[in-house]
């Protein structure tokens, strides 16, 4: 299956635009309070953490493979363009 140009441009969009908005997600996540225990009661990760912590890894994750994909789709354009 070929990409077009502008589906290509999408794609890779969408993979730079998760990498902008997820770690800022994170950091947020990571000063929220619900985040740790108090320090009293052994200071450890709560499962609030866990989860949103997850959720950011599947999304960098998925970001990464589809900007890679438009990557290629719009290499693989620009040699079709480039033999014609």
């Amino acid at each position: 299956m070929k990409l077009s140009r502008g589906w290509s441009l999408f794609l890779v969009g969408f993979g730079v635009w998760s990498w902008i908005i997820w770690p800022t997600f994170l950091k947020n996540i990571w000063a929220d309070p619900r985040s740790f225990t108090p320090a009293a009661s052994g200071g450890g990760a709560t499962g609030f953490l866990m989860v949103h912590a997850l959720l950011v890894t599947a999304s960098l994750v998925l970001g990464t493979a589809i900007g890679a994909l438009g990557v290629r789709g719009f290499l693989a354009h620009r040699r079709s363009a480039a033999q014609a």
